[in-house]
């Protein structure tokens, strides 16, 4: 009975005693918790709209540490990972015995350290809470440590940790940022070889750096390949083909793309790891390419500046501040997507839109380019010389100062601010002087990036965009009253894509202006097609003057490479609108068969007259005109309006009718059965239309 006893209380003691130390640990664990905080400091990364890296930034102690994932990896890669480090990484909880005692047992009877016995999770421990001793007390701490985080986090979230923090050599930390340094690529799709050599880096990344000591690298991948376990994953035979190939002796740079971008999310958001851009990393890589030999060819000090934005959207798909953001002669600091300097001759398409939509000129409209005096403001054309007598086409493509100043003034200085600010764009005038004639030929001042959101409001039929900055303001279309109406816009955008190419570039199906500033100090070119607009810029950061440089000639052949090279699809421009159409000049109202600031005046005076609109056939009728009877000839079908100022120009599925009409009735007789589209326009250039189905 007394035994008994005493074995109870022997077993009792035992008991209290394990509990004791199980609590003890237990007080242990949360005391002394592992530093898994620290584990999450990590480069910063600007990623494209589609999740690319554009750019990573250095941690605050200058490591390049990309976070990576299970699921950022080549699965294989894994697979080689967990066959040559830890084979039973997914059945032990931070301790392998048999690892550890196989280990034991080579260095017994080697006489020296032949494998060792840590496993991922305790190389872990040591990668986020790293000791420069080597003791028996260290090796206990982190196997201790080990323990702790498998019991935190789960076997994948401890891959995630290796894969993030494993050493490559110099200030290399991770998976991806040695797959990009080495092999210029993300992780995901690796070859036999490159997963072999990342494999094998890590357990002496200094001695085995490829860029450094290439026969040892090539030697430690041999040994990842020759393992039995890696070679039954990668299958027969490949282990030998692998260890064939050679191996990167050159470091890369990281992906350094879009640095003025990249600097202004980090500054707006500093605690942010990971910052989405709405770039594309192909069509931004292009474009720096672009600028970047451009402003080789353009002499020293020269830099460029490019923005190229979705229509319909505003997102920014690609914006270049300058040529070289690490060339310092050229001050590519300075982002120049967002200085305001002088537009030249850019503006010019919005004094021509206003004029179209008051019905002062038509494309074929004759218009004086002569020495004019407008109250002391003398305009001159950049090459000094008139045309005479020019269409209204021809001085726009030609970019005609004299014309545009003409027009200006009559639709008014300050009428044309009021259309930049419904687009959100507000020039800058210089200082204590009110809006002038001088505004249409670059007398304010305007950032590139501006300039392309009110090219890509022209470009939506005359919508107004908004243009995002790339990073946190939020792009799309601008509610509210439109920059433009869209048959002006339509007209424009027809004079601008028949403009001649530059010299040594191919016609693409785009509609672009040029602009040079006075004193050549800046070169502007602007195109656009159906979907996309992009903005060039070049000239000198500190507003010096650069001989020769204008828009025509040095702007506009990076315009036309830009959209060559950027590697979007030109696309074609949308169908005309309602009452779209060139007429010829012999078929002009008389009012707008040439243009002068009397007529324009009456015409203004006149602008209280209600618009034209068709009464008669009333939108969607169908009108039965015998056209499926056989008989022949069809009857005419009667046409009656209101409102309007005579004469009238009548329409039917956009080509004139014979005559021009006073009268606001008429008639027309159709080809033959089906829809059709009238229109009346009328001698302010505004226009109806309604749809009839002919029977």
């Amino acid at each position: 009975m007394k035994a008994r006893w005493k074995i109870a209380i022997g077993l009792g003691g035992a008991a209290l005693s394990a509990a004791a130390v199980l609590l003890g640990l237990v007080a242990a664990d949360r005391a002394f918790p592992p530093p898994l905080d620290r584990a999450g400091i990590v480069s910063s990364e600007v990623l494209d709209a589609d999740g690319e890296l554009l750019r990573a930034f250095a941690t605050p102690e200058g490591r390049w540490r990309l976070k990576t994932g299970v699921g950022d990896v080549d699965p294989q890669f894994l697979r080689m990972l967990v066959a040559y480090e830890d084979r039973r990484f997914y059945d032990h909880h931070g301790v392998d015995p048999m690892a550890f005692g196989r280990a034991l047992l080579q260095f017994v009877s080697h006489g020296r350290i032949v494998s060792g016995g840590s496993t991922l999770s305790m190389q872990v421990a040591r990668l986020i809470e790293p000791r420069s001793e080597r003791s028996l007390t260290a090796k206990l701490r982190q196997i201790a440590r080990a323990i702790q985080i498998e019991r935190r986090l789960s076997k994948e979230q401890i891959l995630d940790l290796y894969l993030t923090h494993a050493p490559y050599g110099g200030n290399l930390e991770g998976v991806r940022a040695a797959s990009l340094a080495y092999f210029g690529k993300e992780p995901r799709r690796l070859s036999v070889a490159q997963a072999a050599l990342l494999v094998a880096l890590p357990q002496l990344p200094e001695k085995r750096r490829p860029d450094r000591n290439l026969a040892s690298a090539e030697a430690a991948r041999k040994r990842v390949l020759d393992r039995a376990a890696v070679a039954d994953i990668v299958g027969d035979g490949e282990a030998e083909r692998a260890a064939l190939v050679p191996i990167p002796a050159v470091r890369r740079q990281l992906p350094a793309s879009a640095a003025h971008l990249a600097e202004a999310a980090k500054r707006k958001q500093p605690d942010i790891v990971q910052h989405r851009t709405t770039l594309r990393r192909s069509i931004q890589q292009n474009l720096e390419a672009v600028a970047d030999e451009a402003a080789r060819r353009l002499g020293p000090k020269v830099s460029v500046a490019m923005v190229m934005a979705d229509v319909l959207t505003g997102e920014i798909v690609g914006e270049v501040g300058s040529a070289n953001y690490f060339d310092s002669s050229r001050a590519g600091w300075v982002d120049m997507t967002r200085v305001l300097r002088s537009p030249g001759s850019t503006l010019k398409p919005f004094i021509y839109g206003l004029a179209f939509e008051e019905g002062y000129v038509a494309q074929e409209t004759i218009i004086e380019d002569r020495p004019a005096d407008f109250y002391g403001y003398r305009p001159r054309n950049f090459d000094m010389s008139y045309q005479g007598d020019v269409s209204v086409r021809e001085a726009l493509q030609l970019s005609l100062n004299v014309p545009a100043v003409r027009l200006l003034s009559a639709v008014g200085p300050t009428r044309l601010l009021v259309r930049f600010r419904r687009a959100e764009v507000k020039p800058v005038l210089p200082p204590n002087e009110a809006p002038g004639l001088a505004i249409g030929l670059g007398g304010v001042g305007i950032s590139l990036k501006d300039l392309v959101q009110l090219y890509a409001g022209l470009a939506n039929r005359g919508k107004p965009v908004r243009i995002g900055d790339g990073i946190l303001d939020q792009p799309g279309q601008i509610e509210g009253q439109s920059l433009m109406e869209p048959v002006a816009a339509w007209n424009i955008t027809d004079i601008l894509s028949g403009v001649v190419a530059p010299a040594g570039s191919r016609k693409l199906g785009i509609a672009y202006k040029t602009g040079t500033s006075y004193g050549n100090r800046d070169a502007w070119s602007i195109g656009y097609d159906g979907a996309h607009v992009l903005g060039v810029w070049v000239g000198r950061p500190d507003n010096g003057a650069v001989p020769g440089l204008a828009g025509y000639v040095s702007a506009a052949p990076i315009l036309f490479e830009g959209f060559s090279k950027s590697g979007v699809a030109i696309a074609p421009f949308p169908s005309a609108p309602m009452g779209a159409t060139r007429i010829a000049a012999s078929e002009l109202p008389v009012s707008q068969r040439r243009f002068s600031l009397t007529a324009a005046g009456l015409l203004s005076a006149s602008a209280r007259e209600p618009a034209p609109q068709i009464v008669y056939p009333p939108e969607g009728a169908r009108v039965d005109l015998g056209a499926n009877s056989g008989a022949s000839p069809i009857m005419p079908l009667a046409l009656k309006l209101q409102g309007g100022r005579a004469p009238f120009r009548w329409l039917a599925n956009g080509k004139p009718l014979p005559d021009l009409s006073r009268r606001r009735t008429n008639q027309w007789v159709p080809d033959g059965a089906g829809y059709s589209t009238l229109t009346v326009i009328d001698a302010s250039g505004r226009a109806a239309s309604v749809s009839v189905f002919v029977e």
